[in-house]
């Protein structure tokens, strides 16, 4: 997503993804290599916590490794930037990619634990102690959130899009926490050379800021709905030769994060309009489900305001010929020449309904639960306005009929202050800041 695209910037931006908490000073340990424990977020039933390597000894590390004990009732539940082992409640975690640690230099790996209960103890840095014999001291932030309608399990239907890459993204964990929202739409996966996936195409697929941003909102109760695709970009559709390479891209991200759902956003004459492509990624997509039982599967694309066009039904049809096993369609309605969003929105959407309806043979109650409805929050590239009250319209209509999914782009442009213009980081209409988020969040 989305038209104005165009506007990407490909910036190395590094993002934190964090919620405060006060960092343990750490005792210096025999070698002069201190490793602090922060607690950067605790919700009751887990925690985000980091470790700081600091090397004020006399040379460089070339690797480190961490050990700590956990107290009872606690586990790992995700670790990034190390490699670690679990004995029991007693953790081991080695250098990967940052062991170089230069005189003066500092390195970290962060983690989640599930489980309540203290911090860990017995903190050991490649061998000496962390903190000269004393258990490191923390000061916590807690986050709570709230929703009123908390997404499934494997679903995150109220998701709308988060893009890392562009726009001013806000830190997510503090979105999540003013909003309810649980679920993030969070935009995109390109290839980074061939058919090798990696965040807007330049960014790795882990151990940067969009794995932490991840961790984040996981660490938080939430999770995410990574999206291939978009309009613009060097995309892995057209890049993949064949739908087994492309759906060992797709699993590699799905691997890399243990996912429920994947959305694969096709856009534009290079997927959405090229029928070899379009076949290449229902294919993959159908793969991707034998291989992942429970995985949700979304195709997210372009309407007019009666329903799916041309390419639109051509993809709904060979998805059922092919037996892809989608289980979410998702309509873009906006910039598809719109005199009243919201009429031709419900009008789009029942529209989509009605050929999910014919293709499949479902009821309008089961070819609800496949629809989803992915807007423009404010000014749409065509200038079409969905003010909150649209937005909100809408979403009452979704929600009464059972739709699949509620997204819009985007997250980043969830804010007022640029009143008549189109941007990537503002709405374009008079509005408080997150009230598309909020209003998603009770879907």
């Amino acid at each position: 997503m989305k038209r104005f695209r165009w506007q990407f910037l490909t910036i190395g931006l590094a993002i934190t993804a964090v919620v405060g908490g006060v960092l343990a000073a750490p005792a210096s340990g025999a070698t002069g290599v201190t490793a602090a424990f922060t607690k950067t977020s605790d919700w009751g039933t887990g925690y985000e916590a980091k470790y700081t390597i600091s090397n004020s000894g006399g040379s460089a590390l070339t690797s480190w490794t961490v050990e700590f004990t956990l107290p009872g009732g606690q586990a790992i539940a995700s670790l990034w930037d190390g490699a670690y082992t679990a004995s029991g409640q007693d953790i081991t975690v080695k250098s990967t990619w940052n062991g170089s640690v230069p005189v003066g230099g500092t390195a970290s790996f962060g983690f989640t634990v599930r489980g309540s209960g203290g911090s860990p103890t017995n903190c050991r840095i490649n061998g000496g102690s962390c903190d000269g014999g004393q258990p490191p001291t923390t000061t916590t932030t807690t986050t709570t959130t709230t929703t009123s309608n908390p997404p499934l399990p494997g679903t995150g239907r109220g998701a709308p899009y988060l893009y890392l890459g562009w726009g001013d993204p806000q830190n997510a964990t503090q979105v999540m926490s003013s909003t309810g929202v649980k679920w993030f739409t969070l935009a995109f996966v390109l290839s980074g050379g061939g058919c090798s996936p990696a965040w807007d195409g330049t960014r790795p697929l882990t151990g940067g800021a969009d794995q932490q941003t991840i961790n984040a909102i996981r660490g938080a109760g939430g999770d995410v709905v990574p999206s291939f695709g978009g309009w613009s970009g060097n995309k892995l559709g057209p890049t993949c030769s064949t739908p087994e390479a492309l759906a060992g891209a797709y699993q590699q991200v799905i691997n890399a994060y243990g996912l429920k759902a994947i959305d694969i956003d096709i856009e534009n004459s290079d997927e959405f309009e090229n029928t070899t492509v379009q076949d290449r990624i229902i294919t993959a997509l159908k793969i991707v489900k034998q291989n992942n039982p429970g995985l949700q599967t979304i195709v997210t694309f372009g309407t007019g305001t009666t329903g799916p066009n041309y390419y639109g039904a051509r993809l709904i049809d060979q998805s059922r010929a092919l037996g892809a096993n989608i289980d979410i369609f998702t309509i873009m309605p906006f910039d598809f020449g719109s005199s009243n969003i919201q009429t031709d929105t419900i009008g789009a959407a029942t529209g989509l309904k009605d050929k999910l309806k014919s293709t499949f043979g479902w009821s309008d109650a089961e070819a609800f639960k496949h629809v989803g409805i992915s807007g423009m929050n404010g000014l749409s590239d065509q200038r079409e306005t969905t003010t909150t009250a649209t937005w909100t319209a809408i979403r009452d209509w979704a929600k009464s009929n059972g739709l699949g999914r509620l997204a819009f782009w985007s997250v980043n442009r969830d804010r007022g202050g640029c009143d008549g213009q189109v941007a990537s980081n503002c709405s374009g209409i008079a509005q408080a800041d997150l009230a598309f988020t909020r209003i998603t969040a009770g879907f």
